[in-house]
């Protein structure tokens, strides 16, 4: 880790969770094992009904706790912080206000707080995380606990409020509504015209939704099998359960299992299972959840005497200067100096490259990455040509000539990929 940087990097993956949570919510995958009751027999559906259901749940209100958990099978980390110049990680991340060490002023706070990181990352990858998530329309609130602290992000038409009562410190985060209504508006119009323009050019009715996932299931068919599973209880709601199970022998994925609330269609729970496991390796839950509206009070933020507030207004663009941004970057990404990040493959067995430089590092391989490479040494086994690092759900490989390759495949598959870029 660059010491550099280090406060900054420390509040950045300390919100990880924060950033992670709702993104799971918002795209209706929430990863946890489902509770099989004999009792629940909710009406049959076929994969497709389930998926057209859930695809129509129009929950706008809602209260519940979340449960993430991480078990991808990585060694014992509890040493690693002492190779980056920190204890061992007794005091912990999670302790509330200055305490956790008697760094005080010297020059060993820089190292602690270094160590402090990579608690937060290992805590990520094999610990267990807890929050509470609220809705009402176009509010909504995001709580994550942390022994005696907690971290919330709050969202509301007005703006946003980012605040960590460990660090004391808030983020109040503005829009130029008007300005985003001007945006809105014209883009509208303007996908109105392209709408137009395309009807009038193909001569027959674009794609209905039904069509379009018509068209997204027979290509899932292809690379997945795709069953309606066995109906269950998750945080008290029946469920039906969405299985799907990859036909790719590069994929670790064994098979990904969604929980679809039975009344709501929501997506209340799922499990992503390694291929040749039984539990799985990575699971958020709703542990328990309400659709009624949460109080108002719940959303309303004062931040509390002492905290250091940040004020950060958000520009907001034209629509011409939003097309000139992606003229820049498409003729940016045809530029063959600037390295980029590509895809190797499709569907489960698909590979993500990254070029030598393109994140940073000071040399070739995990070597370059300075202090970190200590780190990436213990997690890594040497392979021809570089480092692996191998969990149950991931494989990562660092070339001796400076890329990064990673995906949810084999150590084969990336050491193919590597070798013969396809």
């Amino acid at each position: 880790m660059r010491r550099s940087d280090t406060g900054a990097s420390h509040r950045l993956v300390r919100w990880i969770p924060a950033i992670a949570a709702p993104i799971a919510i918002g795209v209706g995958v929430v990863l946890v094992p489902m509770q099989a009751n004999a009792a629940v027999d909710l009406p049959d559906l076929t994969p497709e009904e389930l998926l057209e259901f859930a695809a129509s749940s129009e929950v706008d209100a809602l209260s519940g706790t979340i449960e993430q958990t991480s078990e991808l099978g990585l060694p014992d980390l509890s040493g690693l912080t002492g190779t980056m110049g920190g204890g061992a990680g007794g005091s912990g991340s999670d302790s509330f206000g200055p305490g956790g060490g008697d760094d005080g002023a010297t020059g060993d706070g820089e190292a602690s707080a270094s160590a402090t990181d990579l608690d937060d990352l290992i805590s990520l990858a094999t610990g267990t995380h807890t929050a509470k998530v609220y809705l009402d329309g176009t509010n909504a609130r995001l709580q994550v606990l942390d022994r005696l602290a907690e971290r919330d992000v709050y969202l509301s038409e007005a703006g946003a409020w980012i605040y960590d009562s460990r660090e004391q410190a808030a983020t109040h985060v503005t829009v130029d509504r008007a300005a985003l209504d001007a945006l809105k508006a014209e883009a509208e119009a303007r996908g109105e015209d392209a709408r137009a323009r395309m009807l009038a050019e193909l001569g027959t009715p674009l794609p209905t939704p039904e069509d379009v996932l018509d068209e997204a299931l027979a290509k899932l068919d292809e690379t997945t099998d795709v069953s309606v599973g066995t109906d269950a209880r998750v945080a008290g709601r029946e469920v039906y359960e969405l299985v799907l199970v990859p036909r790719d022998a590069d994929t670790l994925v064994g098979e990904v299992s969604v929980a679809i609330d039975g009344d709501t269609g929501l997506a209340l729970a799922a499990s992503v299972t390694a291929r040749g496991s039984e539990e799985p390796a990575f699971s958020v839950a709703f542990t328990d959840v309400s659709f009624d509206a949460p109080d108002a009070s719940v959303f309303a933020f004062t931040p509390p005497e002492g905290t250091a507030v940040t004020e950060h207004e958000v520009p907001v663009p034209t629509v011409a200067e939003l097309e000139q941004w992606k003229a820049e970057a498409e003729a940016e990404a045809g530029d063959a100096a600037s390295p980029r990040p590509e895809v190797i493959g499709e569907g489960w067995s698909a590979v993500v490259v990254l070029p030598a430089g393109a994140y940073g590092q000071g040399g070739a391989g995990a070597e370059g990455l300075g202090e970190a490479s200590a780190m990436l040494n213990t997690l890594t086994e040497p392979v021809d040509g570089g480092r692996i690092l191998s969990t149950s759900l991931v494989t990562v490989l660092f070339t001796d000539d400076g890329r990064v390759l990673a995906g949810a495949v084999t150590a084969d598959r990336l050491l193919d990929a590597a070798a013969s870029g396809r």
